[in-house]
């Protein structure tokens, strides 16, 4: 088990993890943020959501800095301490959002599939999906290399699309509230492996890394990681990790609440 004088990064998820699923608080978490804070432990936050949600989060959480992990992993910010810490996206993936835009209209004129993007909508109809604010999901629509999108049809019809994006080199994953194209090979998970490999290089420490997530979208994090904590969540589409992992708990409690049991678990204070 890791201690809080190990050298740890602790990788999370956002809507439904370290954030509530309906009402976005994470004042459950706050002891533990602060505790891993005082310890100089990242806590690097792994989400679907965007660069410029995140970096209004970092404020709020008091997190300014710390790198992160944008778009299911088609963008990243390392310690922004460190020399060249932005990376680009696209340059990190592959397409970047224009691209991969381009690619989901030109698919859906032609096959007649029925979704909706964040690209095809106003800031006000992604508050009624969402529940943010307007000023919130105008940030949600500032993408960079990823689309999230509902999907109203058939899963046949789903499936069909998949293949289709997947000629284009593009892929989907299921999130907590919205499915998402973005670059095949890109991911969480390889984002994890990316960053890790980036702290090693830095300062020669062997890190740790202890992830929590609720979502289908966060198993490639979670199969990435030392210590995995996969949250009680609402997806209808189970979160199952790729291998055994050997060190894996599923908390009983949803949101905040599992982030705050999972990291009792598995982190030692002493």
């Amino acid at each position: 088990m890791p201690s809080l004088t190990d050298p740890l990064l602790v990788i999370t998820d956002l809507d439904g993890s370290l954030l509530d699923h309906h009402t976005y608080s994470w004042q459950p978490a706050a002891p533990w943020l602060a505790k891993l804070k005082a310890n100089d432990i990242p806590i690097v936050i792994c989400s679907s959501k965007t660069t410029a949600e995140i970096v209004t989060l970092q404020t709020q959480l008091g997190l300014v800095g710390a790198p992160f992990i944008a778009e299911n992993g088609a963008a990243l910010q390392l310690d922004a301490r460190w020399p060249n810490a932005q990376v680009s996206a696209g340059g990190f993936t592959g397409k970047d959002y224009t691209a991969l835009r381009a690619v989901m209209t030109r698919l859906r004129e032609a096959q007649g599939y029925k979704f909706f993007g964040f690209g095809d909508v106003t800031a006000n109809e992604v508050t009624e999906w969402t529940g943010l604010s307007v000023k919130e999901a105008q940030l949600a629509k500032t993408r960079q290399a990823s689309e999230a999108f509902i999907w109203r049809d058939t899963d046949d019809r789903l499936a069909a699309f998949a293949a289709e994006l997947a000629a284009e080199d593009l892929a989907i994953t299921e999130g907590g509230r919205f499915y998402h194209v973005m670059s095949r090979g890109s991911g969480k998970g390889a984002a994890v492996r990316w960053l890790l490999e980036q702290y090693r290089q830095h300062d020669g420490r062997h890190w740790q890394t202890l992830g929590l997530g609720d979502g289908p979208n966060d198993q490639s994090m979670l199969d990435a990681v030392n210590y995995a904590v996969i949250i009680r969540g609402y997806s209808k589409t189970p979160v199952v990790l790729s291998s055994a992992h050997p060190s894996l708990y599923r908390t009983q409690a949803y949101g905040p609440e599992g982030w705050v049991e999972g990291l009792n678990h598995f982190i030692t204070e002493a």
